[in-house]
């Protein structure tokens, strides 16, 4: 194996055919080895995400195909009847649920968040325990957090099944998501940030809202459009808490029904499955406009 002449004239050995015996020692037949293995993992990461998009593709395809055909005026009447089965009202009463139960669910999960990883000391026992406790509770299923919220909220309480009630079990039911999300875009902010926001003499405070928060912004919406999007398609808690009466709420301790359950109810009949296609096409969308316009937002937020 020839050597390299260092600059002192000692003679260095050449360690790069050395490395490249003690990674490959079979030479040529490893070297093919590995290139066969890459190209069989770049091949299934490949086929993974085609069949992925694939699906997707096709459950939008399949739900346009057989909704868009059966919007109609009718759908879109103010008020519901069983002639025209309207889900004007469903969808208003989705845009108040949705908006009453992130008023709720945000600040919080945001805050205990801050606190979980700006506060408290990482490593002690209460901060594992807190992330149990989150992650056991994201994966209770919604009708446990449905008859929870029918037990305390509707008969406790005596809020009743009304829009209020369902909120707050939304709430419950999303914080979790909001919290471990929070969190992690936090735990992923360098430290670097906090120790040059302390250099320049800010505080614990206005580092973590001036400095810190901004930099996580993304990761926290994202776990705000993956709350969104599960308020949005509940159907099992709000049964329990809201009930399902298709009409406007007067006030906030009025009986509701959202898009999702007044699309379960429809088909769960078996006589209005065409607007229940229809109503499909509508929740897709609004659907995809929250989550557009909450990406909107995170742009703005991140470019300030």
């Amino acid at each position: 194996m020839p050597d390299t002449i260092a600059n002192n004239g000692t003679a260095v050995p050449d360690m790069s055919r050395a490395a490249a015996k003690a990674i490959y020692p079979n030479g040529g037949r490893n070297r093919t080895t590995a290139r066969m293995q890459a190209a069989l993992l770049r091949g299934l990461v490949g086929l993974a995400a085609a069949l992925t998009a694939a699906v997707l593709i096709f459950l939008i395809g399949y739900i346009l195909v057989n909704g868009i055909p059966n919007l109609k005026p009718s759908l879109f009447a103010w008020e519901y009847n069983s002639t025209n089965v309207s889900l004007m009202p469903a969808l208003i009463n989705t845009l108040l649920m949705t908006a009453f139960s992130l008023v709720i669910a945000t600040p919080l999960g945001i805050f205990a968040a801050i606190w979980l990883v700006e506060y408290a000391h990482r490593g002690s026992k209460l901060v594992r325990l807190v992330r149990i406790t989150t992650e056991t509770l994201q994966g209770i299923p919604s009708i446990v957090y449905g008859l929870f919220g029918m037990l305390f909220f509707v008969t406790q309480l005596h809020w009743g099944y009304s829009l209020v009630a369902g909120a707050f079990t939304l709430a419950i039911m999303v914080l979790p998501v909001i919290m471990r999300t929070t969190e992690e875009a936090l735990i992923a902010v360098p430290d670097s940030y906090r120790e040059g926001s302390f250099g320049l003499g800010a505080g614990k405070l206005r580092t973590v809202f001036t400095i810190v928060l901004p930099s996580a912004m993304p990761g926290i919406l994202s776990g705000v459009i993956l709350a969104t999007g599960r308020i949005v398609g509940e159907t099992a808690a709000l049964i329990y808490t809201a009930s399902s009466m298709p009409q406007i709420p007067r006030s906030i301790f009025s009986s509701t029904r959202t898009l999702a359950v007044h699309m379960y109810l429809l088909s769960n009949e078996g006589l209005y499955i065409n607007e229940t296609y229809g109503t499909a096409v509508v929740l897709l969308v609004l659907v995809l406009a929250i989550n557009c316009l909450s990406g909107f937002i995170a742009g703005k937020l991140t470019k300030k």
